[in-house]
Parts: structure tokens; sequence; C-alpha cells
């Protein structure tokens, strides 16, 4: 079963061409490397409504897999957590605490990171940090449980 793949990359300066957005870039390249196909793209500002509005845009354009990237920390417009958590019908917890456990044998902060996993509708919608590294070592530390999980969500028979 191909995967596809939207990215919204959550940055108030890169919404406004502040920044370049150089996380939803490398979250492209990682999901390529796990040979998933990446059908939509966005940049938005750190705004509940603006986030739900994207993660539900690319829903609807069929993909199966939505990854964020920013607004996981503890900063006060850090509110991606809570904008997916908003409109989603079930929270799958051991994504976050996989890539906490696991990124804090690289860095110390890591737990500071909000990072979660979430169902919305009927995809697997998974919010990792900002900094571009960051989002593809969070994602490689849980990819291998994405196929399964979407497969299931998709109502793909499987094994199980």
């Amino acid at each position: 079963m191909e995967i596809e793949v939207g990215i919204i990359t959550v940055s108030d300066r890169a919404s406004k061409g502040l920044y370049d957005d150089l996380g939803g870039p490398a979250l492209r390249e990682a999901s390529k490397g796990h040979g998933w196909h990446v059908i939509a793209e966005s940049v938005v500002p750190d705004e509940q409504t603006d986030i739900q509005r994207a993660v539900r845009e690319h829903i609807a354009k069929g993909c199966q897999l939505v990854l964020t990237t920013g607004g996981t920390g503890v900063a006060l417009r850090d509110v991606t957590p809570e904008a997916v958590r908003e409109i989603a019908i079930r929270e799958l917890p051991g994504f976050g605490e996989a890539m906490r456990m696991e990124s804090l044998k690289i860095t110390p902060n890591a737990i500071l990171s909000r990072n979660l996993a979430v169902v919305v509708e009927r995809a697997l919608v998974i919010c990792l940090p900002g900094k571009p590294k960051g989002a593809v070592e969070c994602l490689g530390i849980v990819a291998a449980a994405v196929p399964h999980c979407v497969e299931v969500l998709q109502e793909v028979p499987t094994s199980c």
C-alpha cells in the first residue's frame, strides 16, 4: 500500500515569508526515503484554527498520513498539540512516548517536546518538532509502525 502524505509546517515566521521553511522539505525527503508519496504541503501560522484547517484540507485531498513540524515545544505560541488533539477521535500515546524516549539519548531537551500522534477521521496525524533534524529523527523512530497503522485506519485487511 502506497501511503499518501501531507506535510504541514507550523511557523509564524515561515508563513509570513520571513523565514525559509526547512522542516517541510526535510520531511518531504524523509517521507520519500520511507517509500511514501507526498501529495500536499502547506505552511501555516501558529494558530489553532489554521492548523486544524490545514489538517482537514490535507485529509480531504486524500492524505492518509499528515505530518506536522513545529509548535510542539513549550513557547506560548506552540499550540500544535492542542489544535490537533481538539479534532482527534483518539490519541496514540506510544508514538510520543517513543519519540521522547529515543530523543533523550540525543538531547536532554527532548523531555520538553510535546510530540504526539492522533487519529483524525481515518488518517494518522503525527506532530513532530520544528527543527528539521529533530523532525526527521523523530519520524524515523516511529516510521516502522506507520504502514500498519495506516492500513488499519484505511480498513485494509491485515494479519491481525
